[in-house]
């Protein structure tokens, strides 16, 4: 099976309540501070050292797998060391989405750049920013304070489930997911969205 058809079975996966594989333990992890790293997760997802991008997939991963979010500050963190690295938004994209069911009863999975795959659920909730120049910005929460962007096609994707509830006497244009209703913005506002 190829990398990308394995890929999309554990997303599909994901929806039926598949667990994630496991990662390096580094909230328990306390090693000392050695400084800042010529690192930076752009943007889109990009990975650079040093300003060139890493090229290879499974670096990026394993960089990944020991990232360390504290504030707004984050780390690569080996039970010995603890540097910094910049990001520019969000340390992960969520690049692919299956859907399952509909309304309440309705499950999304997301598959990121480094081919981590979360279900949005309680622990997994979703989130939505709004900004003048990016629009709707939808995030999914991954891991330990680390979220995924949601990129720009699969938010169209996204905000087409879309629907408008009452929440707290105010009606709200949101997504249904997993028994939850995820807020996007008033209904009032969605003609500018």
């Amino acid at each position: 099976m190829s990398e990308t058809g394995s890929a999309m079975d554990r997303l599909l996966g994901a929806l039926g309540g598949g667990k994630a594989r496991g990662l390096p333990p580094v909230e328990r992890w306390n090693p000392p501070f050695c400084g800042d790293l010529d690192m930076r997760i752009a943007s889109d997802g990009t990975w650079f050292y040093l300003g060139t991008p890493i090229g290879r997939p499974a670096l990026v991963r394993l960089f990944s797998s020991v990232l360390w979010r504290e504030g707004g500050d984050y780390f690569l963190v080996t039970p010995v060391e603890k540097v910094g690295i910049k990001v520019d938004d969000a340390p992960f994209q969520a690049v692919e989405m299956a859907v399952s069911g509909d309304a309440d009863g309705r499950n999304i999975a997301f598959r990121t750049q480094v081919d981590e795959v979360v279900s949005v659920d309680g622990e997994h909730p979703i989130r939505f920013e709004r900004s003048a120049g990016d629009g709707v910005k939808p995030y999914v929460h991954v891991r330990r304070d680390l979220w995924a962007r949601v990129t720009r096609a699969l938010t169209y994707d996204l905000l087409a489930l879309g629907e408008i509830r009452e929440v707290d006497g105010v009606a709200q244009f949101g997504i249904a997911i997993a028994g939850a209703f995820y807020v996007v913005a008033p209904a009032s506002e969605i003609e500018g969205l």
